[in-house]
């Protein structure tokens, strides 16, 4: 823009600050603001303020803000449009208008920073002299150039219509290429001759390194193409030899290799019938040329199987009471798995006395399968049985697998064909017995793929897996030495044919005391050493322990226990660097809640009577079984409004079908013995019975809860309590007899998880309290009964206590 005389002339303006981290607008520029940013939605939103007062376009000041340090110079911008952006965030758009020299800081309404500044007249003689209209045209043809490179057309026209010397130079601001620092550097040139000049040699210069750019990659491609060409005239070269020693009597390279291989099968210790299969792949890859892709195979088949551990075994540690010993300092309680193992031990040591090893070319394997909740131990058992036996350790971990090959393997003319995962954790091994821990097998699922599951059935079978055959191998390997391990969490997940070849073990959780033992001698010193602290630094008393695996991870196994105890021992590793906590320190009941906070999982006996689910009719306690172990189950009965709720029965909860049915039982036996159990069921008949199951986002099925509902339902028609420390399981019958169910293990461990003190059971269960350790039998009392009028004479307040009870609804 031209001036009327050579001095500059300056306007005091007031104005809000919009700081730009790394970028820079230059006037006539339009770009669009991300008003996420605090300090730019403040500077917008002042600028809008003071124009609402003005009646004109909100004013900012655009000022470059590079490392925390604002420039000298700013632009004057206008905000156009206050709207969202493409990705739908606020944004507006700005345009830049004029440069502004920046002054000092005043005040303003809103958040932003305001400034005083003075905007810079720039000057340009008219008419323009010669130089500087060939700069002109100079600056021009560059931009020209450089834009038909990037294939920008439409923008050739726009730049060859801008006349103005300032700004066709203040253009050069939408160039991508310039720094910051450059972009600054035009900023706050504000002569407009010598920016357009700034601006033509940055182009000028950036174009050079381009075309610097494009010969190198050209001479890389002319490099590439020219290796090429001598790789293919090499190949020839190479095939017309061949031909010539052919002519000449003279063997190939290829016999050199075959004969190596065919040295190495006959040096190496393989099976006959494997030597036989080798031998004739190796007469095949005699036949085959360099350029065949059968080659290829055969050669990878060869190394595979020269790899295999065919003859390589470990010896077994016969010393029964020294596995033992090894297994019960690794793992507390499982004495059900380290008792089936000592008796393989000794079984395996009297055959080997009485040379009966190998019978019908099988040997002595194991098939065990460890299930139970997750964290349990059911994986680290694995090492500590191959410890115990003195045999190599493999895992498998089988969780997701869905295509049958990864368990028999590919067939050899598939492209990257591998054998299955069996023979590969052999020979990972090392040895033809080792053990091999399956895990997650009930995680395996099938699809168009196959079904690895079934896949699994010759793997497991001892009848049959001394002649397994993979399908890359295609030759028997003995695996009826091998010791397989399985785990699972869910028993009911593994397909009936593949639990029917494995040896059941079922590993239900543990005790309190168990966990305080295992917490102590295990997982305290473990995370000591991943907190970087010691035995005499830190030190957790008993009753803490106790209360941790109580009140603070009520779980089947102790994998949330440990993850507390390193929480814990974190925090006062923390505190101590923090100069909060003085060592060596020893951790009580009472310092738990300052370190990881209030227990989660307080018993119902330990709360307010008032606070109790109990604490109404028609709330009954059940137990139940879950993926997880035992668990506490909670039953809910209410009577609708004759009046406003319809008849029927309605059942909420997420429930399977048979526990649907159990809940239509436990009414059909009270509606038909109400009279002699003393209870209204007059009700029934014109009221809504609704029965709930709180935690309604997991499914539930199961006979199991028919004497809970039947109890919840009487409780409710008689105003009787039932008490809080009683929970009970078993399927009920029409005529009111209790039948025998499963997992009665897992459910009494589960009631002494909970703080429940009375236990009631199926009276044909009796015999599976042998299962439940001794500490946790002496803490229950357990009732076993046949009827379900015992339980509600057991489970139910008397009725001279319900005085002051709440009405049922």
């Amino acid at each position: 823009m031209a001036a009327e005389s050579g001095e500059s002339m300056e306007f005091t303006l007031v104005l809000p600050v919009l700081p730009l981290d790394g970028e820079v607008v230059l006037p006539g520029m339009v770009v669009p603001l991300d008003l996420s940013d605090a300090e730019i939605r403040a500077a917008v939103e002042a600028a809008q303020a003071a124009a609402r007062a003005e009646s004109g376009k909100p004013k900012v000041l655009l000022v470059p803000r590079i490392d925390g340090t604002y420039a000298k110079t700013g632009v004057l911008g206008t905000v156009e449009q206050v709207g969202r952006l493409a990705d739908g965030d606020p944004g507006a758009l700005v345009k830049g208008r004029h440069r502004v020299r920046i002054g000092a800081g005043t005040t303003g309404p809103g958040a932003a920073l305001w400034v005083e500044g003075a905007r810079v007249e720039e000057t340009v003689p008219e008419p323009l002299p010669g130089q500087v209209t060939d700069l002109v045209k100079e600056y021009k043809a560059l931009a020209t150039t450089w834009l038909r490179k990037r294939g920008a057309w439409q923008v050739v026209d726009r730049v060859q219509a801008i006349d103005d010397v300032s700004a066709l130079a203040d253009n050069s601001g939408y160039s991508p290429f310039l720094t910051t620092d450059q972009k600054t550097g035009l900023l706050e040139t504000t002569d407009p001759v010598a920016r357009l000049r700034l601006a033509a040699q940055q182009l000028r210069d950036h174009l050079a390194e381009q075309d610097v750019a494009e010969t190198i990659a050209k001479d890389v491609q002319e490099g590439v193409d020219k290796q090429q060409r001598e790789f293919l005239l090499r190949r020839q070269l190479e095939a017309v030899r061949k031909e010539l020693r052919e002519l000449n009597g003279d063997g190939p390279d290829a016999a050199e290799e075959s004969d190596d291989y065919r040295a190495r099968v006959e040096a190496a210790d393989l099976p006959e019938r494997v030597r036989e299969a080798a031998l004739k792949e190796v007469e095949k890859l005699e036949r085959s040329s360099d350029q065949s892709p059968e080659g290829s195979w055969i050669r990878t088949w060869l190394d595979t199987v020269l790899e295999m551990p065919w003859n390589e075994r470990t010896e077994d540690a016969y010393d029964i009471q020294g596995a033992k010993e090894i297994l019960d300092a690794e793992h507390a309680g499982l004495d059900d798995v380290k008792a089936r193992i000592t008796e393989y031990l000794a079984v395996r040591k009297r055959r080997g006395e009485r040379g009966l090893g190998v019978i019908g070319g099988r040997r002595g394997g194991a098939v065990l399968a460890l299930v139970g909740p997750p964290g349990v131990g059911k994986t680290s058992l694995g090492e500590s049985v191959a410890h115990a036996m003195g045999r190599k350790f493999v895992r498998v971990a089988l969780g997701g697998v869905r295509d049958e090959a990864e368990i028999r393997g590919h067939r050899r003319t598939y492209v990257g064909a591998l054998p299955g995962r069996i023979v590969r954790a052999v020979k990972e091994a090392g040895s033809m017995n080792p053990v091999v821990l399956l895990d997650e097998i009930d995680k395996v699922g099938s699809d168009f793929r196959g079904d690895p599951a079934a896949a699994l059935l010759e793997v497991l079978d001892p009848a049959q897996n001394h002649t397994f055959r993979d399908h890359y191998l295609e030759v028997e390997l003995d695996l009826s030495d091998v010791v397989f391990l399985a785990t699972a969490n869910v028993l009911e997940a593994i397909p009936e044919a593949l639990a029917d070849r494995m040896e059941i073990v079922r590993l239900d959780g543990y005790t309190e005391d168990e966990k305080v033992v295992i917490a102590r001698d295990h997982l305290l010193p473990r995370q000591l050493e991943r907190a970087g602290l010691t035995v005499d630094e830190v030190t957790l008393e008993e009753g803490a322990l106790r209360k941790l695996a109580g009140e603070y991870t009520r779980e089947a196994g102790v994998r949330t226990l440990e993850r507390t105890v390193a929480r814990l021992l974190r925090k006062v590793a923390a505190q101590h660097e923090l100069g909060e906590r003085e060592l060596p320190f020893t951790v009580r009941e009472e310092d738990l809640r300052g370190l990881v906070g209030r227990p989660h999982h307080v018993p119902e006996s330990a709360q307010d009577p008032a606070e109790r689910r109990t604490a109404v009719p028609g709330v009954a306690t059940g137990l139940a079984v879950t993926g997880a172990g035992g668990d506490v189950l909670y039953v809910e009965a209410s009577l609708a409004d004759p009046e406003t709720g319809a008849a029927g029965l309605t059942l909420t909860g997420q429930l399977g079908d048979v526990m649907k049915e159990s809940a239509q039982i436990a009414l059909s036996f009270l509606r038909s013995h109400g009279a002699e159990l003393e209870l209204p069921v007059a009700d029934l008949k014109d009221r809504g019975v609704h029965i709930h199951f709180p935690a309604g986002a997991v499914p539930k099925d199961g006979p199991s809860a028919g004497v809970t509902m039947t109890t919840a339902l009487a409780s409710l028609l008689s105003g009787r309590l039932v008490r809080t420390d009683v929970a009970m399981t078993g399927e009920v019958s029409l005529t009111g007899r209790v039948l025998p169910i499963g997992g009665v293990k897992q459910k009494l461990l589960a009631a002494h998880r909970a703080g429940v003190t009375t236990v009631i059971i199926p009276k044909r269960n009796e015999a599976d309290l042998d299962d439940v350790p001794a500490e946790v039998l002496e803490k229950l009392d357990v009732h076993a009964v046949t009827d379900v009028r015992q339980v509600l004479e057991l489970a139910l307040t008397p009725a001279a206590t319900m005085a002051e009870a709440p009405v049922a609804a």
